[in-house]
């Protein structure tokens, strides 16, 4: 299962400049863990953090002027830091497998002189095979939706330049160089129609670019969880779906596809499921006269069941949560913005190791990145699997790990535990 390694975002709101992890450039820095927690006080930039990564799924999947007014984002100029004049930037180093070497994917994202929002600047790129030092060969460099792309698996170019100085030209002069050899017949020159549409969109939809692809591929993956309560009380029509969708609102399509898929195990999963959740004690679906499709939950102590409708936000919330992680082809990235809101306290830690267990699992298993505010929830992690977002006296935000701090590494290793030694300020900076 592909992982992202580190990532680092500049000039997106209050996140200027901030890296997460470990970068190709970064080799001594620890890379993000399988399950990561953000931590910090509110207006830290947790909730940017989480839109970071909502908004370059958006980007790669409706383009990035529309990503830019997506879920009240309110456009280009509201969402690039302030007093900030140059694009917003991701880097992303991530790796397919863990025997994959990384691949680091670049963009950089822009407004013309109509103050519209375009991509300046698109590259993957990755060291070859027994390269361990110096700078990985591109195999995919854009300059506002031209430039080239290197088929196969292998091929690419070594660009030492800065990408501000680098222009066409440069790139030109360096593919005939190259004429005549394997890595020429390789190269494709690329001029997109829309410099507002990601270059992964497009040629990573092709055969003869499967890096290009699999990059792709993996971000349409991510689920980044918009679930809302109201949402899954909705009553969707009967129908089996494969994979819950961001709002929540398809859970009873999803129990009945594995119904359907999964009949040997079905009952399994639900039993495991509401053996988690207090005083529930079997689930399942009816379809009602008109096709429509009502979740049932039988309460301890009661003979008829209740319905989704009538059962609590944490209720529902934590039956959403545990059934994604019983996804039988689960996301790669599963990002969730505080996921204790409306839930019980003592639940917290159980839904955290859920959590930690599943991102940890020998088989197939997301990468899972959270935002919480809830100490009960850190209790359950550990300090490298805990990130400190907080506030510098310019106002942007800046992070650092909870084991980074040798005193709250020593007082876990002791048990204790991490959110209690949260409460108490001991993960504030000294």
């Amino acid at each position: 299962m592909a992982h992202i390694e580190g990532i680092r975002i500049k000039n997106f709101r209050v996140l200027r400049d901030v890296t997460l992890g470990k970068l190709w450039n970064l080799p001594s820095a620890a890379p993000l863990m399988p399950m990561t927690a953000v931590i910090g006080k509110n207006g830290v930039g947790k909730s940017s953090l989480f839109d970071a990564f909502g908004f370059l799924a958006d980007c790669l999947r409706v383009g990035v002027e529309e990503a830019c007014d997506m879920r009240g984002r309110g456009g280009f100029q509201r969402i690039r830091s302030q007093g900030q004049e140059g694009p917003i930037e991701f880097e992303i180093y991530y790796k397919e497998d863990r025997t994959a070497r990384p691949i680091t994917y670049e963009v950089m994202v822009g407004a013309d002189s109509k103050d519209r929002p375009y991509v300046v600047w698109e590259r993957l790129r990755q060291r070859r095979k027994g390269q361990k030092y110096g700078w990985p060969f591109s195999f995919l460099v854009l300059n506002e939706g031209k430039g080239f792309a290197w088929k196969g698996e292998e091929e690419g170019i070594q660009i030492d330049e800065d990408k501000s100085s680098l222009d066409l030209k440069q790139m030109i002069e360096s593919i005939r160089n190259a004429e005549g050899t394997e890595e020429s017949r390789e190269t494709e020159v690329v001029e997109l129609e829309d410099k507002r549409k990601l270059g992964i969109a497009t040629l990573g939809s092709l055969k003869q670019h499967p890096r290009i692809s699999a990059f792709r591929q993996f971000i349409e993956g991510w689920y980044l969880s918009y679930f809302t309560p109201n949402a899954a009380r909705s009553l969707p029509l009967a129908g089996p779906q494969k994979h819950l969708n961001i709002l929540g609102d398809n859970l009873g399509n999803v129990v009945q596809f594995m119904e359907r898929e999964y009949p040997k195990n079905f009952q399994d999963i639900l039993n495991r499921i509401s053996s988690k959740i207090p005083g529930i004690h079997k689930i399942d679906t009816a379809k009602t006269p008109d096709g429509r499709l009502l979740l049932r939950f039988n309460d301890k102590g009661f003979s008829d069941p209740f319905y989704a409708q009538q059962m609590s936000d944490g209720t529902l919330k934590v039956f959403a949560y545990l059934l994604l992680l019983e996804d039988p082809s689960p996301p790669p990235f599963l990002c969730i913005e505080e996921p204790e809101n409306g839930l019980y306290h003592k639940l917290l830690e159980t839904l955290a190791t859920e959590f930690r267990n599943h991102a940890t699992g020998q088989r197939g298993s997301s990468q899972i990145f959270i935002t919480t505010h809830q100490p009960y929830f850190v209790d359950a992690l550990l300090p490298q699997e805990v990130l400190i977002l907080e506030k510098a006296d310019d106002g942007f935000s800046t992070i650092r790990r909870a084991s980074d701090n040798e005193t709250v590494r020593h007082m876990v290793e002791e048990g204790l535990p991490l959110g209690g030694l949260w409460y108490s300020d001991y993960l504030d900076a000294r």
